[in-house]
Parts: structure tokens; C-alpha cells; sequence
């Protein structure tokens, strides 16, 4: 399945091409989280390298629908679609569905870009500015982002 489809795939359809582990989750929490596995663990069949898991909640199947929105974010960070298309739409809310999918395609133009952040505003139809402003509101995305392009000699971007 290419990323884009896993990226929109519903929980049900992910969960169809992931092993489901549960087990009870570590920490605070009390009896519930001591004595029920409440904690999930999403492994991609297709690649095993993709892993994700939550114990935050006391429920087992919010925790495998955080642990699943975890993993799209994981492939979105991860798996690069070159030549790079823009964003379906520039603005997503974070906890939108079709949110991961915007995230991968912004890094597909950064990464196309040799992250050049002007040059990818252009792309994907916005300023400079708003872009920046669009990479500055997911804090692992502003990391990932400053930390390439450091990598690449270039600046780090600052936050306006």
C-alpha cells in the first residue's frame, strides 16, 4: 500500500495491516492500569521498522487509536514521495484526519527543496513567513525541519 493511502486509511483499515499487542501499561495510574492491558502497541506488518504505542488513557481501544495516529505520524516523518506534489490543503488543523498526509507532503517539497523554506513556500502557493508560521505550530515538525537543515549548513529558522 503506498503511504499516502495508509496515511487516510480509517483505524480499521491500519489496524487490518498492523499487529495489535496489548499489555498492561507502566507508571501512575493506579489499580486499572495494574491489573488490565490497557496499553497498545501498533507494529506495520508490510515493515516492522514501523512501530508506534500509547498507555495515556485507561481505555484499550483509545489507547490503539492514539497509538495508530502516533504511527501515521511516524510514517508521514519517515517515508518520502519524490518528485514532491504540494499539500491538498497548505492549512490542517494538527489533530485533523488528512493531517498526516499534509505533514508528509510538506516534507516531500522541503526535503525536494534541499530545505530551502522560501523556495518550498513557493510551491505550495504561500509566503515565506506563513510557511515558517506553518512549520512552527508542530514542535516535531519545527525540530525535524531545523535539524536538517542544519545538517545542510543553512541557518536554523526562528520563530517570528
Amino acid at each position: 500500500m503506498e503511504r499516502d493511502q495508509l496515511l487516510l486509511a480509517t483505524d480499521e483499515e491500519l489496524s487490518a495491516l498492523c499487529r495489535l499487542e496489548f499489555c498492561r501499561g507502566s507508571g501512575n495510574g493506579g489499580q486499572k492500569r495494574n491489573k488490565t492491558s490497557s496499553a497498545a502497541r501498533v507494529v506495520l506488518l508490510e515493515d516492522e521498522r514501523f512501530a508506534a504505542e500509547d498507555c495515556s488513557e485507561r481505555s484499550q481501544h483509545r489507547n490503539r487509536a492514539l497509538a495508530l495516529w502516533k504511527l501515521r505520524r511516524l510514517l508521514a516523518f519517515e517515508l518520502r514521495c519524490l518528485p514532491a506534489a504540494p499539500p491538498p490543503r497548505i492549512e490542517c488543523a494538527l489533530l485533523h484526519q488528512e493531517y498526516p498526509v499534509n505533514l508528509a507532503h510538506l516534507l516531500d517539497v522541503l526535503e525536494e527543496q534541499n530545505y530551502d523554506h522560501k523556495a518550498a513556500a513557493l510551491l505550495c502557493g504561500v509566503t515565506a513567513t506563513a510557511f515558517v508560521k506553518l512549520l512552527r505550530r508542530d514542535e516535531e515538525l519545527w525540530t525535524k525541519v531545523n535539524a536538517a537543515r542544519e545538517k545542510r549548513g543553512l541557518y536554523k529558522l526562528k520563530a517570528n
